[in-house]
């Protein structure tokens, strides 16, 4: 397989998720989130934004993905972890670099209550509608978001390490495997 990092540092793709996936997952956010009484981030934002890592069904989405980040990286891949997040008004996300689980990275736009709220990869600006996402170099690629101005945003991240590369220990995220906590 070819290589992503001598072709492009990040790629947008339409329509990753199926109109049926992106249903799906957005009633499944919203009511996860409805339901969260413990998993918080006030650090990014004090209103306590939910956030899950290797939640099963982003984990399950993780998964079914593979074949689709191969196709659209040309590498050959190891999921590594899901994360996801309900963000709320004043949420941003500073700028940064990923760790080496996130070697190859999607974020994907699950729904929001329709502001807009770009990703920027390397200064550029990306926006995504939902079921969009944008793959990229994690360690890489600076990429950050500026304060969010709405009420909600559903955003999921799936992060993948080239079977090939110098992260490939991470495959898992350096747990058992998918679905294991350690």
């Amino acid at each position: 397989m070819g290589s992503l990092k001598k072709d492009f540092k990040y790629k947008l793709v339409k329509n990753f998720l199926s109109k049926d996936e992106q249903i799906l997952l957005r009633n499944y956010c919203i009511i996860r989130h409805k339901k969260n009484f413990t998993d918080f981030d006030l650090i990014q934002n004090s209103n306590g934004d939910s956030m899950f890592y290797t939640d099963p069904l982003m984990d399950s989405l993780l998964v079914s993905k593979v074949s689709l980040m191969e196709k659209e990286t040309g590498l050959k891949l190891f999921p590594t972890y899901s994360f996801w997040r309900m963000y709320s008004e004043l949420a941003d996300l500073k700028k940064h670099t990923d760790r080496p689980s996130c070697e190859v990275s999607v974020t994907v736009m699950i729904d929001s209550d329709g502001t807009k709220w770009p990703i920027f990869m390397q200064g550029i600006e990306v926006n995504l509608e939902p079921g969009d996402a944008v793959i990229y170099l994690g360690c890489e690629l600076e990429h950050w978001r500026d304060e969010f101005k709405g009420d909600w945003h559903a955003q999921t991240f799936l992060h993948y390490v080239d079977v090939n590369g110098p992260y490939a220990d991470y495959k898992y995220d350096k747990r058992g495997g998918i679905g294991h906590e350690i």
